[in-house]
């Protein structure tokens, strides 16, 4: 295909249309987008209460104190684990 002077190049009017629709429809999506941006702009910040605030903190203080329940809990089974492994190898060495 080569594109030069006598290129030429038909649309019907249904994909005009559609084309003319596409343009419009995105143009008028941009400019609702960026009025929304400018509200939010706008808007005052939202306020994080002391309780919400005391909350989350509790919360991320539960979840790290669970954390490392289950960490000591892991550590006591990888040591029971240790001493059947070795007991074994050892059994077989006999």
């Amino acid at each position: 295909m080569k594109v030069g002077e006598n290129t030429e190049v038909t649309m019907n009017l249904k994909a005009i249309v559609a084309i003319a629709f596409f343009i419009v429809s995105m143009s008028s999506m941009w400019f609702a987008i960026q009025a929304d941006i400018e509200e939010a702009k706008k808007l005052p910040e939202p306020v994080v209460s002391r309780t919400e605030y005391d909350l989350k903190d509790k919360l991320v203080r539960e979840t790290i104190m669970n954390t490392q329940q289950k960490v000591e809990e892991n550590g006591a089974k990888l040591d029971l684990i240790e001493t059947r492994l070795y007991e074994l190898s050892f059994d077989r060495n006999k």
